[in-house]
């Protein structure tokens, strides 16, 4: 079996968007016991992360740490035709990940207690982000 969903994702700007009810849901509709859920954003300057949901701490330190890394407005980048944030947020996504694959046990996604999915926002301004959640089995 194979099931296919979008799920849209509004963002307020930079930082991390829980998206893991939204997944957990389109696996429970799919219907399968065992199998695999991949999950993919149609952006490139916005990625997927599997991250601690205890604590945002965690969130906004891996924010602080990608700040440094590669901060906006860096004069080495040539890119910047939609602003400062342009070629960092291309960056940022490339470091990162574009795609998660979750296993599926017992009809749900197998994830360690303390995992969420979280869409990350490279971007200042508010996108509506594009995710599509496959799951098969």
């Amino acid at each position: 079996m194979l099931v296919q969903e979008q799920i849209t994702v509004s963002t307020r700007g930079r930082g991390t968007y829980d998206i893991s009810s939204d997944v957990r849901e389109v696996v429970a509709r799919a219907g399968i016991d065992t199998g695999l859920c991949h999950v993919f954003v149609h952006h490139t300057s916005a990625s997927l992360i599997l991250c601690e949901n205890a604590d945002p701490a965690v969130r906004r330190d891996l924010e602080t740490f990608m700040a440094n890394l590669v901060p906006d407005g860096d004069p080495m980048f040539e890119h910047d035709d939609e602003g400062p944030d342009d070629m960092p947020a291309h960056v940022r996504t490339i470091l990162t990940q574009t795609d998660l694959t979750l296993p599926v046990s017992q009809g749900r996604c197998a994830l360690g207690t303390w995992q969420g999915i979280y869409l990350w926002e490279h971007r200042t301004a508010a996108h509506r982000r594009q995710v599509t959640v496959t799951v098969q089995g």
